[in-house]
């Protein structure tokens, strides 16, 4: 079996990760690392902020956090996640403009 150097693949995930966070803090909320099983290629991730009250937080995650990281580390095959639990989702979505969807043309 193929000798897994978790403390350089949790480094390389950080990396991407805090690359990202910047669009998601621009729109109000916030992108947390939470886990990285570097032996299964499993990362695990948390939106947080106005992302807790969005409509398109999943899509956020799969179509934007996991399409990254899978292209950019081979050894990515899944990226796990969801919002943080707020009990106030009125503030939530204030937090941010929240659900934009870009028209394609």
């Amino acid at each position: 079996m193929e000798h897994v150097d978790q403390k350089d693949r949790v480094a390389e995930v950080e990396r991407l990760i805090e690359i990202m966070r910047p669009a998601v803090q621009s729109d109000g909320g916030d992108l947390v690392l939470k886990a990285v099983d570097a032996n299964n290629g499993v990362v695990e991730v948390e939106l947080q902020g106005a992302c807790s009250s969005c409509a398109i937080s999943t899509s956020t995650i799969k179509l934007g956090v996991e399409r990254i990281l899978k292209s950019k580390l081979p050894w990515v095959h899944e990226v796990r996640g969801g919002v943080e639990e707020v009990d106030d989702l009125t503030f939530s979505a204030s937090l941010g403009r929240g659900a934009y969807i870009p028209v394609r043309r």
